[in-house]
């Protein structure tokens, strides 16, 4: 019995070894009809073996009866049909039993055993049966051949047919069930396949929120910490120098300006991609749709409009016109690479700067930028703070994603990122990408 048929048979309710009621039904008044038919065989057998009628009758009852256990054990059924072929009765049994052995899953081997056993039954009560004909005289005989033609073609028809249409419809319902098997199969494998694109698409949802918090850590940190470190020095030097105080101003009112630009920029990025859609009940498509949002962002953030290695010097000037003192080194021959790398080169060298605002204030810090063969390396290492407390009187809060967002960056390239405190108090971050 496969899978199906148990949970078809757990769900059925129907007694003992019946699928269903209707089956029990159908198979006690089959055997209903095989023991009246049996029973009055038995008659006419009770008297040629000088039997009482009634031992007959039994005879017949109980053995038409068997046919009730044709689902359960097909093989018992053919076997009392075999049995009392030689009585000449149960023909209705023969025929339901092969019928039934047929359509069960028996071997082959001994499915043609039984119905060869069957066949020679048949044959010998039909070849016994046309000779008594022949000899009463109730029958003509037209040949030598007339006999055995008589008992062939006897045997084949109460073998034959039922053989052959329980095997149709044995291949019939065992084809249904792989059919339903493998139904069931898909099913499983396709909500498989729903669930792993509901993660996918969950995941995309994930990288995406991750992507918009580092891109709005990189743009807002460190145009504000430079805004506040120029606010701070603004409010010391107000009263004692006004003409450093409005330089001051107007270098926060730059900051500024730069820091709303570039938000616009991403916002921009952000809007021209359409959102995921959340959908539950169509996952593959919500991946989809999580693809072509995905590459449309990427092809728009791999545009012209972010900042590259050119842009460097501006940067550190920033810093410095904030008081820092920074010296910037380039080795090897200056070129141009993809999008993508000179954005993070120059994300990873404005996160390190402002770090040191936050962390070293008033430490010296150096820039190194080296051109390779194959890579771009990009180091950026401060001096311990010569007033230990300087940064924290600037009151700058630090979220703790920084080092996190540049090493994500680096390594969604396949570079190499390295970050920690020097021999000397200071700190060191290098990362080097590949310019390919």
């Amino acid at each position: 019995m496969t899978t199906t048929g148990e949970v078809h048979r757990a769900t059925a309710g129907g007694p003992w070894w019946w699928e269903r009621r209707r089956s029990a039904l159908f198979d006690i008044g089959l055997a209903g009809v095989s023991a009246a038919e049996c029973a009055v065989e038995g008659i006419p057998f009770a008297r040629n073996a000088g039997l009482p009628f009634a031992v007959g009758v039994v005879f017949g009852v109980l053995a038409g009866s068997t046919l009730v256990l044709r689902r359960r054990w097909p093989i018992a059924v053919v076997l009392v049909s075999v049995a009392i072929t030689p009585a000449q009765m149960g023909v209705m049994l023969t025929v339901v039993g092969l019928y039934s052995l047929a359509a069960s899953e028996m071997p082959r081997r001994i499915i043609g055993a039984l119905a060869g056993m069957s066949f020679v039954g048949a044959l010998i009560v039909a070849v016994v049966r046309a000779q008594q004909d022949v000899a009463r005289g109730d029958v003509f005989q037209v040949g030598s051949w007339f006999v055995p033609f008589v008992a062939i073609t006897t045997a084949l028809g109460v073998t034959a047919p039922p053989l052959l249409l329980g095997m149709y419809v044995g291949a019939r319902r065992r084809l249904m069930e792989s059919l339903t098997e493998r139904n069931d199969s898909l099913e499983r494998e396709l909500s498989l396949l729903a669930e792993r694109a509901e993660e996918r698409a969950e995941w995309a949802r994930g990288e995406e929120r991750t992507r918009i918090a580092r891109e709005m850590h990189d743009v807002v940190a460190h145009r504000v910490s430079l805004m506040v470190v120029h606010a701070a020095a603004l409010q010391a030097v107000a009263r004692k120098d006004p003409e450093k105080a409005v330089k001051n101003a107007a270098l926060v009112g730059d900051m500024g300006r730069q820091a709303l630009t570039e938000l616009r920029e991403m916002l921009g990025v952000l809007r021209s991609g359409d959102a995921v859609p959340e959908r539950t009940a169509v996952p593959l498509a919500a991946v989809g749709a999580a693809a072509a949002a995905a590459a449309s962002r990427a092809e728009a953030e791999s545009g012209d409009g972010g900042p590259c290695l050119a842009e460097l010097e501006e940067l550190v000037g920033q810093s410095r016109a904030a008081g820092m003192v920074v010296e910037m080194t380039v080795e090897g021959e200056v070129r141009v690479y993809g999008a993508v790398v000179e954005q993070t080169a120059y994300r990873v060298v404005q996160e390190a700067l402002t770090n040191v605002h936050k962390h070293a204030g008033g430490a010296k810090t150096y820039v190194r930028l080296a051109h390779r063969g194959a890579e771009v390396a990009m180091q950026v290492e401060n001096e311990p703070p010569p007033v230990p407390a300087a940064a924290s009187s600037v009151g700058l809060p630090s979220g703790g994603n920084g080092l996190v967002g540049m090493k994500e960056r680096v390594a969604g390239l396949g570079g190499v990122f390295v970050s920690g405190p020097t021999d000397a108090g200071g700190f060191r971050v290098s990362a080097v990408l590949p310019a390919g």
